[in-house]
């Protein structure tokens, strides 16, 4: 969520209470502005985003804690004292929106209900009220392409570290306005070497403690390369810091690694059962999920290697750790790769009903 920086010594907003320290690290003094009602913080906030200049980059957002919608990005804020900011206690998901249509909604949030109870968090709403709200959200922003992204809270009430202090769960959406495309070109990545994956019952858990992953993705920029890929304690290939990994053998085979370690990605899921056209038209011998060594995956028995997320669909990684993938020249995207990003960006624009969800945008 956006958080509104500190605010500044303006007197842009009228019958501001100032308190001045007189302990400044520099000898200035430093200004802090005293909000007398909450009319004169909201003209604040409001002027912060106003001061940006652009289009919101959020255009709809729900919460619990009021019970309705708000197109402001400014009251686009959560509780201080909810659990989620401070313990961490939260999960989220996120859905795809493209040309209209939610994607996959459904798959995302069955996986989202399935994170809330392994946090011993119980959703104020029940499922169809939840998968109500997210689609009257994405009508209410008119957003055409993006992503719903929302949260189960163990909700606001203290800053002790359990939750029995808070009187109910929160629920939390926000509609991403984001100009996603199907990604052609490919990526380096690099092996994590400083910082170790998620235990498994947080890595399969889609909560809010993504500290790691942001460390992992860090590590990799630090490096000169768009991201990490995380190894197990047994030496498997495990995932990126927010995507699944997938590869493809010189057989011709798609592989990729078994999700009793890692996150189940829905669009990793949806690859696997696409893929199998590709089968039946002769460009791969097999698809399966297994285990993979790193030396197995280093190994010259790869030809292809990519990420699998939501709005990529597939991303090619064309070296790792400075050595190219294959026989590749370290640039180009592999053709199966391409073949499968094919398949699923297809299916993101024309495919079954039960994946597309029109958005019953008004007029």
């Amino acid at each position: 969520m956006a958080t509104p920086p500190p605010p500044p010594s303006s007197s842009s907003v009228p019958n501001r209470a100032v308190i001045t320290s007189p302990q400044a690290e520099n000898g200035e003094e430093f200004k802090v502005s005293v909000f007398a009602s909450s009319s004169e913080l909201v003209a604040k906030l409001q002027e912060n985003w106003a001061e940006k200049g652009k289009e919101k980059p959020y255009p709809a957002m729900y919460s619990s804690v009021y019970g309705g919608i708000t197109l402001d990005p400014a009251m686009m804020l959560i509780p201080i004292d909810d659990h989620m900011v401070h313990r961490g206690h939260g999960v989220f998901d996120t859905a795809i929106i493209l040309d209209g249509h939610l994607y996959e909604l459904d798959t995302h949030l069955d996986r989202f209900l399935r994170s809330a109870s392994q946090a011993k968090i119980t959703p104020p709403y029940s499922r169809s009220a939840l998968r109500s709200i997210l689609i009257q959200l994405a009508a209410a922003s008119r957003c055409q392409k993006g992503t719903l992204r929302y949260w189960a809270s163990a909700g606001p009430g203290d800053f002790l570290l359990s939750p029995a202090g808070c009187p109910t769960p929160a629920f939390y959406a926000v509609v991403i306005q984001d100009d996603f495309s199907q990604c052609r070109h490919g990526v380096s990545v690099v092996t994590s070497r400083t910082t170790p994956m998620k235990p498994p019952l947080f890595a399969t858990m889609k909560n809010v403690n993504y500290l790691p992953n942001v460390l992992a993705k860090m590590e990799a920029e630090e490096k000169g390369a768009f991201a990490s890929i995380w190894v197990d304690e047994e030496g498997y290939i495990a995932e990126g810091p927010n995507v699944n990994v997938a590869f493809i053998t010189r057989d011709r085979d798609l592989v990729m690694p078994p999700f009793d370690k890692i996150l189940a990605g829905c669009t990793a899921r949806r690859l696997l059962e696409l893929a199998p056209k590709l089968v039946e038209q002769g460009q791969l011998r097999s698809v399966t999920t297994r285990n993979m060594t790193l030396e197995e995956a280093k190994s010259s028995a790869v030809a292809e290697m990519m990420y699998v997320g939501s709005t990529l669909p597939l991303l090619a990684i064309v070296t790792w750790d400075g050595n190219p993938i294959g026989d590749g020249d370290g640039k180009v995207a592999g053709e199966l790769t391409m073949a499968l990003s094919d398949l699923l960006w297809e299916d993101m624009l024309y495919g079954p009903p039960d994946k597309r969800i029109p958005i019953p945008y008004s007029s």
